[in-house]
């Protein structure tokens, strides 16, 4: 187990990333014995159980690395001092910004993917929304189908309601539809450059996406108020009117790189951070810091 293992080995330092229960787990070691930990990307919202996980990550942390100043101001929201939050930008965002390491006809070999022009849909569960998931998949790949477009669509997590999204899934025409469990990250960011638009409630729509100027829009609640761009539209799962608009008015238009996450320069933040000495003397025993 993660206890026994830090235990022994006494880490200088846990990385902690996210917002899933697992990562909760390693916090609550660290934090039970006073091992420092750094929490990757807290202060983020979604609409999620996982957000209360990510928050709780904060509280347990000792330092934490930031995608955003909106993040920033909300991890001080909790609580916690301004000396132990560093602002990294997103680090998925390195890989994006530097060559994928592979060409969009290998990518479409590997996965057998038959068309060139097309869209990413990504679609997960909403965990508070179980019973209107079938609906909202109904909705969103009907107007999918409508749009006459190809897209290539990554299966959702296995969150409680995944499985009324693969009913959906499982009767697109595979003609238009390619469906694929998981992607390498090179392949996926690849995909990505090349494609035309994205949909769906996924955090790579809402940050990667904008980031990589794709126009991308977001549905229902799961991504709610993470992020704003001027490629970035959104969409109640229930209108497939306005599903099919978006699709229509911005399909294959190129924006200007966002930048509200980071530049790609997440991991020489990092680096720059626990070089300095005084980052190491932060005080295991925490307090609640109230701000102005």
């Amino acid at each position: 187990a993660f206890s026994d293992f830090a235990l022994e080995h006494k880490p200088d330092l846990v990385v902690i990333h996210g917002d899933r229960v697992e990562a909760l787990a390693c916090s609550l070691v660290c934090a039970t014995n006073y091992i420092p930990s750094a929490h990757i990307e807290g202060g983020e919202v979604s609409g999620t159980i996982d957000e209360m996980f990510r928050h709780c990550n904060s509280k347990l942390a000792t330092y934490h690395f930031v995608s955003s100043q909106d993040a920033k101001r909300r991890v001080m929201g909790l609580g916690e001092t301004e000396n132990s939050i560093h602002v990294l930008g997103s680090p998925e965002l390195d890989f994006h910004a530097g060559p994928s390491g592979v060409t969009i006809d290998q990518v479409l070999e590997r996965y057998e993917i038959s068309f060139d022009d097309f869209g990413i849909v990504i679609f997960h569960p909403v965990t508070s929304e179980q019973e209107t998931m079938g609906q909202q998949a109904v909705n969103l790949f009907d107007a999918l189908v409508q749009s006459g477009r190809n897209y290539v669509v990554i299966a959702p997590n296995n969150d409680p309601g995944s499985d009324k999204i693969f009913d959906q899934i499982a009767k697109l025409p595979s003609e238009r539809f390619r469906t694929l469990p998981s992607m390498r990250f090179s392949h996926f960011s690849e995909l990505m450059k090349n494609a035309n638009f994205m949909v769906g409630n996924s955090s790579a729509g809402v940050r990667e996406a904008p980031f990589l100027g794709l126009p991308s829009l977001d549905i229902g609640t799961r991504q709610t108020n993470r992020a704003v761009a001027p490629s970035l539209f959104s969409s109640a799962a229930k209108s497939t009117d306005d599903i099919l608009g978006y699709l229509t008015q911005y399909w294959g238009q190129k924006y200007t790189p966002h930048t509200a996450f980071g530049e790609g320069r997440a991991a020489e933040h990092f680096v720059n951070a626990i070089k300095d000495p005084a980052f190491w003397t932060q005080n295991l025993q925490k307090n609640f810091q109230d701000h102005e």
